[in-house]
């Protein structure tokens, strides 16, 4: 079973009327801009739970598409083309001042969803302003990454094959914000800003996604029959992946001291879930191999490891990780009387256990940016 994060998708942000900001030297610009608004109050009315708009007009708006997370992805789709043009027609201005002017006039507004400070404000959320249009696109994109990766959990019971390439699309997404968009923001970046503009914490998103959709991979495998040492490979490569976003995430706390613990706490239980299931498949495979002796070896320092951990986090994590804990234990347990009254092996001390190897198998899907090419002409 796999553990579920959803705070990244759960973004909110004001309401931003192009038309009223930048000024169109003719009809077709203005018209652009206005269908540019149009776009975003989609995704804001959505995202916000603020649309007046049923069900079935939401279906048809969106071309027949029944899931929340599906609509949200078309809407997202329909509007970042458009303005990426914008980016594009703006960043041929020479007028910096005006620019300036212009987009303060916008207030682009975002909360945080990995903010710890959003969790803890009274007043309501938080909402973040920087006045820059790679501001937009980033948090725009990084809203796109999370919905991507929810729908990925939503198909997840249904078609393991495409919801594996949807955390691969996130995965991807992430990339290109962490390596593309956002370093070109940190120019614009005031003292106070949300996690989700800091480079690092993108790459964090981006190897959760890539060890979701190994994870998913391994179902896949464990249906199919895989042999258990390739299992214990793939699982142990999962935990690597998520050791390797921990280390990230802690460079970004150094960035960015404002970053919720729960990220932290999710990653750490996910960890311990694949290292326990990691070593079960390769104790199965000693075992195969005839070294009954190493193979309880394994399942007791595994055991042992995984409850000197303190485990915080929402209950349904920690329920998982009990469960996981338990079927080990029991595992343990029987391993040890069929050595006692069978085998007689002396069981390794721990220096002398055989390690388990990772194999890292998920890759990005590489995003590119679309760009409706329209012409905008500006009064400067």
């Amino acid at each position: 079973m796999m553990l579920h994060f959803r705070d990244p998708a759960k973004l909110k942000t004001k309401k931003i009327v192009f038309e009223e900001a930048y000024a169109a030297r003719d009809s077709t610009t203005l018209e652009q801009l206005k269908e540019l608004s149009s776009k975003r109050r989609m995704i804001e009315e959505s995202i916000n739970e603020s649309s007046s708009i049923t069900t079935a007009i939401a279906r048809e708006m969106s071309g027949g598409l029944t899931s929340r997370s599906q609509q949200v992805l078309h809407n997202l789709e329909m509007y970042l083309p458009l303005l990426e043009n914008l980016i594009f027609h703006v960043g041929m201005i020479s007028d910096f001042g005006q620019i300036v002017r212009w987009n303060s006039e916008l207030k682009m507004q975002w909360t945080s969803a990995l903010s710890s400070s959003s969790f803890f404000n009274f007043k309501g959320p938080k909402y973040f302003q920087i006045n820059s249009l790679q501001f937009e696109v980033g948090m725009t994109l990084f809203l796109y990454g999370a919905i991507l990766r929810e729908r990925a959990l939503e198909v997840l019971p249904a078609d393991l094959v495409q919801s594996a390439t949807l955390f691969r699309e996130a995965a991807g997404v992430f990339h290109h914000l962490a390596h593309k968009v956002l370093p070109i923001l940190q120019y614009s970046l005031t003292a106070e800003r949300p996690p989700e503009v800091v480079s690092s914490v993108s790459t964090v998103m981006s190897l959760i996604c890539l060890a979701e959709a190994q994870a998913v991979t391994i179902k896949r495998a464990e249906e199919k029959g895989t042999t258990v040492g390739l299992l214990a490979k793939l699982h142990h490569g999962v935990a690597e992946l998520l050791d390797e976003a921990a280390g990230v995430l802690n460079t970004a706390s150094r960035e960015c001291n404002d970053i919720s613990s729960r990220i932290v706490e999710f990653m750490s239980c996910c960890k311990a879930l694949h290292e326990l299931k990691s070593k079960k498949y390769f104790a199965e495979s000693l075992k195969i191999a005839n070294q009954f002796g190493a193979a309880i070896g394994v399942l007791r320092v595994a055991l042992v490891d995984v409850k000197k951990k303190k485990m915080p986090g929402q209950e349904s994590w920690k329920y998982v990780l009990k469960e996981e804990i338990d079927k080990f234990a029991e595992l343990l347990r029987k391993h040890e009387h069929e050595n006692e009254f069978v085998w007689h092996e002396k069981v390794p001390s721990e220096d002398e256990l055989p390690k388990p190897e990772g194999n890292k198998i998920a890759s990005i899907i590489p995003y590119h940016p679309k760009r409706w090419e329209r012409q905008l002409a500006f009064k400067i």
